[in-house]
């Protein structure tokens, strides 16, 4: 009903009076013109035919069910090695280690599955190539910065301690 008075479509049905023409116009569901978005859609192509089977992609247990039981295995023990080092009360370097490691493991997995879902490499390869690569450099850049910290500084569950404390 709304879409039945819109000015315009009055206009065009010659029922506009001098009250309608007043109006300011405006879209049904969008006042702004311009289409913001970061990535554009993909190419919209079809391949083959209708009769064509769907192609069977090649069997890889890394991206199977033991990936998955991975992800969740290692997200489970972050609950663990996150409170062990409080709870226990001592500080040992080797506790702290594993517990960066799982850290860093859990963050390169989740990111690397919003690049897999969000620039799919189908439609945007070049993109999907940069994030790969900006993922693998960040990842050793937050590696290597974190062993900084447990070699030459008081380590993370000192620091948060600390924090914690101030």
């Amino acid at each position: 009903m709304a879409s039945l008075m819109r000015p315009t479509m009055l206009r065009q049905a010659g029922l506009a009076g001098a009250a309608f023409r007043a109006v300011p116009r405006a879209a049904a569901f969008q006042t702004s013109s311009k289409q913001m978005a970061f990535i554009s859609p993909g190419p919209q192509r079809i391949q083959g035919g209708v009769n064509d089977p769907a192609p069977i992609p090649e069997p890889n247990a890394a991206h199977g069910s033991y990936h998955w039981a991975f992800e969740r295995t290692l997200a489970a023990s972050l609950i663990p090695l996150t409170i062990a080092p409080f709870a226990a009360g001592s500080l040992n370097p080797t506790m702290d280690a594993f517990l960066c490691s799982a850290i860093l493991l859990h963050s390169h997995m989740g990111f690397q599955q919003v690049i897999i879902d969000y620039i799919p490499k189908r439609s945007h390869p070049g993109l999907h190539k940069l994030f790969w690569w900006a993922l693998r450099a960040g990842t050793l850049t937050v590696g290597l910065g974190l062993y900084e910290f447990e070699t030459n500084d008081v380590g993370v569950t000192e620091a948060i301690k600390r924090v914690w404390k101030a």
